[in-house]
């Protein structure tokens, strides 16, 4: 009996682990102070976040670039950590002008796209993991 309980709750431990790290649903943008309904089609890979990410930032943070800037990816920060990114706007790149191409809407994108896939979002056993 105490060997069924102990398995029980055990179980039940590594099963709220998964619901920890699962896709998000919502965001909420402190720049626009509005929440933000994420699904495959708006924020993963074939989203316009997508494109934008591959097309605007990829075009200096790759690896071996020259220009000094850090490689990222999608999971280079949590979803929070990436909120914050948009948020307070502190990486180099936000404050010289480079963001200055890419409006409004196409920001929200970007960031709805890395806040979708940041670290710690995938879930192997989901089926918007999967597309």
């Amino acid at each position: 009996m105490k060997k069924t309980l102990a398995f029980f709750v055990v179980f039940s431990f590594l099963l709220s682990l998964g619901s920890a790290f699962a896709v998000p649903h919502k965001r909420y943008d402190a720049t626009t102070k509005t929440c933000r309904v994420l699904t495959f089609y708006n924020s993963g890979w074939v989203s316009d976040g997508n494109t934008i990410f591959k097309k605007s930032c990829k075009t200096c943070h790759h690896q071996g670039n020259d220009k000094g800037a850090t490689f990222l990816y999608t999971e280079s920060f949590t979803p929070k950590g990436w909120n914050r990114v948009f948020a307070e706007r502190y990486p180099a790149c936000a404050r010289n002008g480079s963001w200055a191409s890419l409006s409004q809407e196409q920001i929200l994108k970007l960031n709805d796209f890395l806040y979708w896939n940041g670290w710690g979002t995938y879930d192997p056993n989901s089926a918007e993991s999967c597309g």
